[in-house]
């Protein structure tokens, strides 16, 4: 391994040929944590993820007592670990990318060695964690919607708009009243969006998606009308006309699932966004309208939904029954 050079702490510590020469008893490995979660230039919301996923690293390299000098070789165990607590791709891959981050910015401060570079996450799954909804039941659950509260006219502008939009929930959650303009003649929702700092990106308000949002709005106090007002709002007693949060959309959403007798874990508020780039697809939009519904960075994503509708179109087992009636008819 090559030389690195010296970290300054009260003894010399350094790697040479994958030996560690040992720290004094006083270092340990995760003090220095809540110093690197200060120096990143990320929101705040960011910070947090990154704290979650620090914490499983820091209780186990406390509890195999690693901290005075962990190796390279004690970062596989640790990710070895990850993969026995049967955790998903993306969540090791996280907490992988956490550990890579810190023993980066610890060797940038001459603290330790950058012993996980090149530790590598798990492949993320070709396909999607949510599954999208089948036409039949976008239909069903549209048309046996009640609409004469306020509570289910808002509960259904929300969910109409994620079906018809692709919209994410927390872009639901962030949209505002004036957030609802026109652009060549037609109605749209400006964005603020996955990643983003401000709202750069809209979405198109067809009639049949818009009606709902004015007739939930016409029904709200008009106190809570203006345009810097949340477009989505509660009617809590202890939170009314407060901005919803994105596990209250999701709860609406599982709710009306189980109304209408839609019962899986793996669909969910999210699987409304994958129904609706699906549907487009179905209808004959091109990938490239796909993608712009979707504003997915990379064509690839949008590409996956295409594969998966040609694979069920062209499905050879389809032909197996076919070429087997046959064979029982004659």
């Amino acid at each position: 391994m090559k030389e690195l050079t010296q970290f300054p702490l009260s003894s010399e510590i350094a790697m040479k040929q994958n030996q560690v020469i040992e720290a004094p008893s006083a270092f340990d490995i995760t003090r220095f944590v809540e110093e690197f979660l200060k120096s990143l230039d990320l929101k705040v919301t960011s910070k947090v993820t990154y704290k979650r996923a620090l914490r499983p690293f820091v209780a186990w390299i406390q509890e195999k007592e690693l901290q005075r000098a962990p190796t390279r070789e004690d970062i596989l165990l640790y990710k070895q670990h990850l993969e026995g607590l049967r955790l998903s791709a993306m969540t090791i891959s996280t907490y992988i990318v956490a550990v890579r981050r810190y023993f980066e910015w610890l060797e940038s401060k001459q603290i330790y060695p950058n012993i996980a570079r090149n530790v590598k996450g798990l492949k993320r799954s070709k396909g999607f964690r949510k599954d999208p909804l089948t036409l039949l039941q976008v239909k069903t659950l549209l048309e046996s919607f009640p609409r004469n509260s306020l509570e289910e006219k808002r509960n259904f502008a929300i969910i109409n708009l994620l079906i018809r939009t692709g919209l994410r929930t927390i872009e639901i959650v962030r949209a505002d009243i004036g957030d609802i303009r026109q652009e060549s003649g037609e109605s749209v929702l400006w964005i603020q969006g996955k990643g983003r700092d401000v709202k750069d990106e809209f979405v198109l308000l067809t009639e049949d998606a818009k009606f709902p949002i004015d007739e939930y709005l016409r029904t709200r106090p008009a106190k809570e009308r203006k345009d810097d007002d949340p477009l989505f709002t509660s009617i809590s007693d202890r939170n009314s006309g407060h901005r919803l949060t994105t596990r209250t959309i999701s709860r609406i959403v599982k709710d009306c699932f189980l109304k209408n007798g839609i019962i899986s874990n793996r669909i969910t508020a999210h699987s409304l966004r994958h129904t609706a780039i699906t549907l487009a697809l179905q209808a004959g939009a091109t990938i490239q309208e796909a993608q712009a519904l979707g504003r997915h960075a990379n064509v690839n994503t949008t590409m996956i939904y295409a594969h998966n509708l040609n694979r069920i179109a062209h499905a050879p087992e389809k032909r197996i029954d076919t070429l087997l009636s046959l064979k029982k008819k004659s």
